[in-house]
Order: C-alpha cells, then sequence, then structure tokens
C-alpha cells in the first residue's frame, strides 16, 4: 500500500505542474499574438502527437500480451491508406474502426 502522505504530495505537485504549465500558455501569453514561426509549428502537435498514442496500441496491445495481431495492423493499414488516399479524418477513423471490429469478430 502507498502512503497517503506520499500519495497527496505527489498528486498536489504533479496538479501544480499541470496548472503552471497550462497558465504560461493561457495566462502569460494567453492575449499576445504569437510569432508565426510558432504558429507553424504549432500545426503539426496532432499529427506528432496522435501516432504516438496509436502506435504502442497497435505494436504492443493489452489485449494478446503484447503480440502482434492481424486485425489491429489490417485496422492500421486500412486507417492509413484511407486517411493518405482522402485526406478525410473521419472516413479514416470509421473505416480503420470498421476493419477492426470485423476483424476481431472473423478471426476471434
Amino acid at each position: 500500500m502507498i502512503d497517503p502522505v506520499a500519495l497527496w504530495t505527489v498528486i498536489i505537485l504533479l496538479g501544480a505542474g499541470s496548472f503552471a504549465l497550462r497558465f504560461v500558455f493561457l495566462g502569460v501569453i494567453g492575449d499576445k499574438p504569437l510569432p508565426p514561426w510558432v504558429l507553424r509549428h504549432l500545426r503539426y502537435t496532432a499529427v506528432a502527437v496522435l501516432p504516438g498514442l496509436v502506435a504502442p496500441l497497435v505494436i504492443w496491445p493489452e489485449a494478446t500480451g503484447g503480440e502482434l495481431d492481424v486485425p489491429r495492423m489490417a485496422a492500421a493499414a486500412v486507417t492509413l491508406g484511407i486517411g493518405l488516399l482522402t485526406r478525410n479524418v473521419v472516413l479514416s477513423i470509421c473505416l480503420g474502426a470498421a476493419t477492426l471490429y470485423g476483424g476481431l469478430y472473423i478471426l476471434g
């Protein structure tokens, strides 16, 4: 069991750190215009973060004990292919999800 004092210390420090990080952007520079080079780089934030969140779920899925499986790889391939062909995020996600669920249903 974790010591309650240590647990609450960690929770409070993480909350304060999270608040401070957000306050720097929203409170300090929130109403000032950002330079064009910063805005150009911020456009790529989602493109950089989403693959980092999704890749571990495809390559080392918890459901299979960390083993690669065909339905997840097929869903990732379909999502990537449709996204590159159509540039439509919603269609890519829907067809990738349909491929995943269909593959899991067919292959078990």
